[in-house]
């Protein structure tokens, strides 16, 4: 019998490599054999971004399958990239699998999938090996889907996921989020109707493998989601991932992170910055785009500002007029940061966040408060958390255009690094979730449990 081999298949966008990353680190620190499956498009962008080799004598290794779209096609394009995957990934796996166990003195053992690529783990039940499903989001995200038949039932959505009462707010249990139901995921991850309904069948057909799978993880904690986990009682908490447990530092960005940034930081006062990030997907248009640039310059406080090449719509980022002459050495403006790094340094003040999962999990890791900013898919829900039921932050409110202006994020700025409450609340929030993940704590013990099961 040779080592337990898994091989882990991620959702191919950022916020979901990201956490099947961390998790592949934290098992093979365990002795356990990773084959980490990427589409060609997103492994060529790991690896650029890496800038190293991978150790082949690693336990780690990375490995590819096409995605099925062309070369300039554009994978932000949700429904079409799912489309596509739907299409050619199982007979992609399969081939994979098959080749794996040709070559691999240690043959796969289990896969570990995305729940999100449902299609993954039905390939795995059908070639009869054992299967894993990891939710990457809130667990409680995942029982809005799974309650989506009871919606339908309740005449609060149609057989296409189109809200019928569109002001009726959806609760699942007292004390989590309220939902908006334009809110709901499906109908926030693109304007078009026709998007829409692919992704929402696309979510749907993912609800059956939360009942075949053999284990069902959750990158979350009961201290962060308690009535959560209590909806969806298959869901073991096995979260939040901390990325103080990589094995060097790959960590499945698509972007080269520039660690420069912490210098600078170092030379900041302790809780002064404030560190503007939005994610792989938020996109601006030039006015808000402005708005946000003079909204920092205004705090009169030190900021790091991540700036993605395609931030904005257009070419080129239009700062405003003499910006960056005015704010010199106020702040520093990178391409992509090392999050987790800049989260944990002790110059951070609060985060301007887009409020992914990831960002939101990060942040609460390392005590800091947030100011929401969510774009679309699950980032209202963990806004709603943030602000609402964790009480760790704010929200900002857009004026009759749409438009956050910047006197808003001046005065939010203020309102959330003045008041103590914030920082005390995101101190209590951080020592909960570090206990959870610490030794004998309650996600660590259903990650052991699942080590010696992987194992046996």
């Amino acid at each position: 019998m040779g080592k337990p081999h898994i091989v882990v298949i991620p959702y191919p966008t950022q916020g979901h490599v990201i956490p099947l990353m961390e998790l592949s680190q934290n098992l093979a620190k365990q002795g356990i054999k990773i084959s980490f499956v990427n589409t060609v498009f997103n492994h060529k962008r790991v690896l650029d971004a890496f800038g190293e080799k991978v150790d082949k004598n690693g336990l780690l290794h990375l490995l590819s399958v096409p995605d099925g779209l062309e070369d300039g096609e554009d994978r932000n394009q949700l429904g079409k990239l799912t489309e596509s995957l739907c299409q050619v990934m199982p007979t992609q796996l399969k081939e994979l699998i098959h080749k794996v166990n040709g070559s691999d003195d240690d043959k796969i053992s289990c896969v570990l999938a995305d729940i999100s690529m449902g299609l993954a783990l039905d390939v795995a039940a059908e070639l009869g090996i054992p299967t894993v499903g990891l939710w990457s989001a809130a667990v409680l995200q995942l029982a809005v889907l799974l309650r989506v038949p009871k919606l339908i039932d309740d005449g609060l959505i149609d057989e296409n996921g189109t809200p019928l009462m569109k002001h009726k707010m959806i609760q699942l249990s007292p004390m989590t989020p309220s939902i908006h139901p334009m809110n709901l995921i499906w109908l926030n991850l693109d304007d078009s109707p026709s998007t829409q309904k692919i992704m929402f069948d696309f979510l749907l057909r993912n609800n059956k493998v939360v009942e075949t799978t053999d284990w069902v993880l959750c990158n979350s904690s009961l201290e962060l989601e308690l009535q959560g986990f209590n909806l969806v009682p298959r869901a073991l908490p096995i979260g939040p991932f901390l990325a103080t447990n990589r094995l060097g530092n790959l960590s499945g960005n698509f972007w080269l992170e520039d660690p420069t940034c912490l210098q600078w930081l170092d030379q900041q006062s302790p809780g002064s910055v404030i560190y503007v990030a939005f994610g792989s997907f938020t996109v601006f248009d030039q006015i808000q785009f402005q708005e946000l640039a003079l909204g920092l310059e205004i705090t009169e406080r030190p900021f790091l500002w991540v700036v993605r090449e395609d931030i904005t719509k257009g070419k080129h980022h239009n700062y405003p007029k003499g910006f960056n002459e005015r704010v010199g050495n106020q702040c520093r403006i990178v391409s992509w940061a090392p999050q987790a790094a800049v989260l944990g340094h002790s110059s951070i003040a609060c985060f301007i966040s887009h409020c992914g999962w990831n960002s939101t999990m990060e942040g609460v890791s390392n005590g800091v408060p947030f100011l929401c900013w969510p774009y679309f898919a699950d980032q209202f829900l963990n806004e709603s958390y943030i602000s609402d039921i964790w009480k760790l932050g704010l929200k900002l409110q857009k004026d009759e255009g749409g438009i956050i202006r910047k006197e808003e994020i001046k005065s939010k700025v203020e309102q959330l690094v003045g008041d103590e409450k914030f920082k005390t609340r995101a101190i209590e929030l951080k020592q909960m979730v570090t206990k959870s993940v610490g030794d004998g704590g309650s996600s660590d013990k259903v990650f052991k449990n699942f080590v010696q099961w992987l194992k046996s």
